[in-house]
């Protein structure tokens, strides 16, 4: 009777305790990171009245009989399911998602302790602290390399007031962009000016042109240029055109026969076949006049395959030959080869009209002979040299040929020189057999044609040239932490049809800073090639010295971050706009801490007054194998224990560590409907341990009756 007294009591006990565990749970419903716990019973030992017995003959087994007695509760199960997050407006709370916990010290340090509660704050001295005040662990930020290193020992998260960062000087520059390599761009620039006559120094045949600046610098091929439209010429080798100064006139000729003579003369035209131009009839009664007539007439019957109109003199008796040199289709200049009969015409040249075609090789500009060339500056030297001394006869006149500051070829005719003459300018295209007419070059020249009197203030322009380039600018610092503007401007000077195109760089910074030891100081002149896929081949220069020149340090080192060669990770060069998709550097001026937020893995990341933003520290997160073996010191603050194992301190996101949810906390997993549903399901066994108390007493009554 007793063992029923007993296992009620043991029940009652068994009750109370989960009653104070569900209490516990519900008390703590809004507790941050709060994990409840679960009551665990078992029964007690039975007590035997008989053991089992084997199955023996015919007589079968026996099982045991065994009374139990009573119940007990042996363990606490803490259920570490994750709790609902919840946003705040505080930027040092952190939720996990996830397995793990914070890191927190009550000792500086020296132990550790462990919570899921997020809600940190910085106490005065900028330690990172919870609300028992105990300092959370994690990694600070190495001021020598500037990186958090999470693979070092942790310690106290501390970021002083009023943290400043020191400026830090530009060491790279990483730019990526394209570089047009189509016909037809967009971004483009005139062709530098070229002045008249030999390049005096500093300039060299070399570079004999004049940049924005003043600078000496190469004119640039043609055979890369682009007209007013942005528009490739696209110039091969041999295309080209026919220029003049002059009509080429023919007036050498005798006197023009009368009676029953005839014209027989052959012209050589520009391919180098003839032309017999042949007159029939002539009657004894002809006089001279009507003689000279007939024999122009005939000569200009062929003007639109001679280019060459005849125009007979009475007052000399004479045919005079012209060649304007105009026609676009006709023969250039007068080869008269042969002439008999009547005409008083006689055999000879005259020549005013010279091919000027390209060559991406070399250049040719002797005076009264067909010329190449390849540069903006080889075209204008051609061009002025036959225009000066046409007669070749050493002494040369003041017509002058430019390249002006729009990129366009400038004739003029100021006089002052006894060996002047009225310029009748005429650009027509070269065209042969085996060499096609471009176009766009002879457009683009042929807007020259016009008429310059001596002494007229009258200009003789083309259209514009241009070469592709484009530009790109960033502010780099020094190590005072002053901003200078460094630009990279590319022009486009070569192509080859099998290796890819080359521009040249140009790298320059306001003065008085420098970044070269020769004149122009403030300049950098360089290259960039690309591949025939428009990946980067190579640039020069890798590296400039840089030195503000306003107390900082001087010749400091910028590597220049392109790409790399054969990738198309940086510079590239296709046939689509020319366009900068990303520019950046690593130098910022001094700033002051404005604010921190905390990312996913736990990083403190810093806001500067600089506009720049970097981890000061990370926190560090403990993984354990058992984490219902932590024992709960209160304050929302877990312990390790034997059972518990070691923690795995590492970053979160990582090994199985929740990532951190910055601006939220994790509430109570604590779920109120299960809580106070376990709270009824309790308070039934305790009541129903209590019938069994009364039961067993109104038992005992009865038996102390049986006496009376």
């Amino acid at each position: 009777m007793l063992k029923s007294l007993f296992s009620g009591v043991s029940g009652l006990q068994s009750h109370q305790v989960a009653m104070d565990v569900e209490s516990n749970n519900i008390a703590n419903v809004n507790t941050v990171g709060f994990k409840y716990s679960r009551t665990n019973f078992s029964d007690l030992l039975a007590q035997t009245k008989s053991i089992a017995t084997a199955p023996q003959g015919s007589l079968g087994g026996k099982n045991p009989v065994q009374v139990g007695l009573g119940a007990t509760t042996t363990s606490m199960t803490r259920i570490f399911s994750q709790g609902s997050v919840q946003n705040s407006d505080k930027n040092t709370d952190m939720a996990i998602q996830g397995d793990g916990f914070f890191i927190i010290s009550p000792d500086g340090g020296n132990t550790y302790k462990y919570t899921r509660s997020g809600d940190f704050k910085f106490d005065a001295s900028g330690n990172f602290v919870d609300n028992n005040g105990f300092t959370a662990q994690g990694w600070m930020r190495d001021p020598a390399t500037g990186k958090v290193d999470s693979t070092a020992p942790i310690t106290n998260i501390n970021i002083p007031p009023g943290l400043t960062t020191p400026a830090n000087p530009t060491a790279e520059v990483n730019l990526k962009a394209n570089l047009n390599s189509g016909p037809l761009v967009t971004n483009f620039s005139p062709a530098y000016s070229v002045p008249s006559g030999s390049p005096e120094a500093p300039f060299t045949s070399a570079q004999p042109a004049v940049d924005q600046n003043g600078n000496p610098i190469a004119s640039g091929d043609i055979g890369v240029m682009f007209n007013d439209k942005g528009e490739a010429f696209s110039l091969q080798r041999d295309q080209g055109v026919w220029i003049s100064f002059q009509n080429a006139i023919k007036d050498d000729s005798n006197n023009v026969q009368s009676g029953a003579v005839e014209l027989d003369a052959t012209f050589t035209l520009d391919d180098g076949t003839t032309t017999q131009i042949t007159t029939t009839g002539g009657k004894a009664s002809n006089t001279a006049a009507e003689n000279g007539n007939r024999f122009a007439s005939a000569i200009n019957d062929k003007t639109g395959i001679t280019g060459i109109r005849a125009k007979y003199d009475a007052e000399t008796n004479k045919i005079i030959l012209t060649n304007d040199n105009s026609s676009s289709s006709a023969s250039h200049n007068i080869r008269l080869k042969s002439a008999t009969g009547g005409s008083g015409l006689v055999a000879g040249n005259v020549t005013t009209a010279y091919t000027y075609t390209y060559d991406p090789t070399s250049s040719s500009k002797l005076v009264n002979s067909n010329k190449t060339f390849t540069s903006m500056a080889d075209l204008r030297e051609a061009m002025e040299v036959q225009a000066r001394d046409p007669d070749g006869n050493g002494t040369q006149n003041n017509i002058q040929v430019i390249v002006n500051e729009a990129g366009k070829f400038e004739v003029s005719n100021p006089g002052g020189s006894p060996e002047d003459y009225a310029v009748d300018l005429k650009v027509t295209p070269y065209i042969s057999s085996d060499v096609t007419e471009n176009t766009k070059f002879t457009q683009s020249m042929s807007a020259l044609n016009s008429t310059l009197p001596v002494g007229s203030g009258g200009k003789a322009l083309s259209q514009s040239f241009n070469a592709a380039t484009h530009s790109a600018s960033i502010d780099v610092f020094d190590s005072l932490g002053s901003k200078h503007t460094l630009r990279m401007e590319f022009r486009k000077t070569q192509l080859d049809t099998k290796t890819g195109s080359t521009w040249d760089m140009t790298i320059s910074v306001p003065p008085p800073a420098t970044i070269d030891s020769t004149a122009p100081l403030n300049e950098k002149k360089g290259s960039i090639r690309f591949n025939s896929d428009g990946s980067l081949a190579t640039f020069d220069p890798p590296t400039i010295s840089f030195s503000a020149n306003n107390g900082s340090s001087s010749d400091q080192q910028i590597a220049l971050k392109l790409g790399s060669s054969s990738e198309f990770n940086g510079m590239t060069s296709f046939d689509s706009t020319s366009t900068t998709s990303g520019i950046s550097q690593d130098g910022y001026t001094g700033g002051d801490l404005v604010g921190i937020r905390i990312d996913q893995s736990g990083t403190l990341i810093g806001s500067f007054s600089n506009g720049r933003s970097f981890g000061l520290a990370q926190v560090a997160m403990a993984k354990f194998t058992n984490n219902e073996g932590l024992a709960t010191d209160g304050g929302n603050v877990y312990s390790q224990t034997a059972n518990s194992g070691d923690p795995i301190i590492g970053t979160a996101a990582t090994a199985g560590r929740g990532f951190i949810q910055s601006s939220a906390l994790e509430a109570s997993n604590v779920d109120l409907s299960r809580a106070l549903t376990q709270l009824i399901i309790v308070q039934r066994g305790f009541q129903a341990n209590g019938k069994t108390i009364t039961t067993s007493d109104q038992l005992l009554q009865t038996l102390i009756g049986l006496k009376n």
